[in-house]
């Protein structure tokens, strides 16, 4: 089995790009640390990922939490 992993550029959105979330870096880190959002974990000493299968379970429970 092989693990999808993304990284904080394709999940955040910035002014030039728009990711897979709808909101900034600072919110994504911010969700992390208040333990709303996956931890992620280190590649390498400068490459930090998230499990992409982690990070889809947490959309999945935002969209159900919103359709009660």
């Amino acid at each position: 089995m092989s693990q999808r992993v993304i990284r904080i550029s394709e999940l955040a959105t910035t002014a030039n790009k728009p990711g897979k979330l709808p909101v900034s870096p600072a919110t994504i880190w911010r969700w992390v640390r208040e333990g709303k959002f996956p931890k992620p974990f280190k590649l390498g000493d400068s490459v930090t990922v998230w499990s992409a299968s982690e990070v889809d379970v947490f959309i999945e429970s935002r969209y159900r939490n919103n359709q009660s």
